[in-house]
């Protein structure tokens, strides 16, 4: 075995990666390929060579028939006369009989070095077996080499010059060389917010201040039933020089957009899973409890439709201390 593929080599499409032993490949091939010169050389010999050959063996057994028939003829008559013994008009009349057989032999052959004969028939069997043979040889022969199904970068190889591998091993690895995409798996319970042609942002973990556009491309039409999540894969139009393969990032899906809304941190918002979610406002120094109506909720922030103008003074603190009613100083946030 050669392994001609290194770790962060580019390779192009039909480039030799890995060189298995051929020798008995080989050798096959040649085993095979003899096989089928051999029975073309039957085939042409019955068309050419046998076909002469049993014409004439068939005109010489007619010729010899007649003449045994014309020599039973003579015989009969002296034995009727009594010029020659039974023996010799039995012995005649056998010599007919075999003749005759012979020229039945004849035709028979001389049909069956035919074209639609069976010699001609088990000849053109005995071809197509031995060139399926040949193909399989080839294709096992093929098989040896290891090459680049397309343009792509090696990521690493499991193999070294000698070594003895089996069926089904992992030889290399490479990145095809082709369209970036994403690969998420969301719960199922989002598969209704997820539809080919939705936009997203992403950022891997290692630069997460470094966000890139994607795209849905692909939504898988099963549930994975052990992980109850579905494979989602996302087209990356102009992938970062930073992206490699086997990342892990991060995609934020935008599932619905508005402009000149009014929003507030989601850490503000009182009572997200009840009917009547809430915020407290600084109302004229005192903190004031306004009931609000949610629309869009997004990463950090979340819309509210109702309850609170746009420039509402949000209390952004958690502390449970805090009571409608309540004097306090403001201190704006920058959030």
């Amino acid at each position: 075995m050669s392994v001609r593929a290194v770790e962060g080599q580019r390779v192009r499409a039909g480039d030799l990666l890995v060189q298995l032993d051929d020798a008995e490949a080989n050798a096959a091939v040649s085993q095979a390929s003899a096989a089928v010169n051999q029975s073309d050389a039957r085939i042409e010999q019955l068309r050419s060579v046998g076909a002469i050959v049993t014409t004439e063996a068939s005109r010489q057994a007619e010729t010899n028939l007649a003449r045994a028939e014309l020599n039973l003829a003579r015989i009969e008559k002296l034995f009727r006369s009594g010029d020659v013994p039974r023996v010799d008009f039995e012995e005649a009349q056998h010599n007919v009989e075999i003749a005759r057989s012979q020229k039945n032999a004849a035709e028979v052959q001389k049909m069956a070095s035919t074209p639609a004969g069976a010699d001609s028939r088990i000849a053109a069997s005995a071809l197509g077996q031995n060139q399926a043979q040949l193909s399989a040889a080839r294709v096992r022969l093929q098989q040896s080499r290891i090459v680049a199904p397309q343009d792509g970068i090696i990521l690493s190889r499991m193999v070294e010059p000698g070594y003895t591998v089996q069926p089904g091993s992992t030889l290399i690895e490479m990145a095809a060389q082709a369209e970036t995409q994403l690969a998420i798996e969301p719960d199922e319970r989002n598969l209704a917010w997820i539809r080919v042609g939705q936009k997203a942002l992403a950022s891997a973990d290692a630069y997460p201040q470094q966000t890139f556009e994607a795209q849905v491309s692909y939504i898988a039409p099963s549930v994975d039933p052990q992980r109850g999540s579905v494979q989602v894969r996302l087209r990356v139009p102009k992938p970062p020089s930073f992206l490699k393969p086997d990342m892990t990032v991060s995609v934020d899906l935008t599932v619905a957009s508005k402009s000149n809304v009014v929003t507030v941190p989601s850490d503000a918002i009182r009572g997200v899973s009840t009917p009547d979610p809430w915020v407290l406002v600084i109302d004229q120094g005192l903190i004031a409890r306004r009931s609000v109506k949610l629309g869009i909720r997004g990463l950090g922030r979340t819309e509210i439709e109702s309850g609170i103008d746009q420039g509402a003074e949000i209390v952004l603190s958690d502390d449970q201390a805090l009571l409608p009613g309540q004097r306090v100083r403001t201190e704006r946030g920058t959030h």
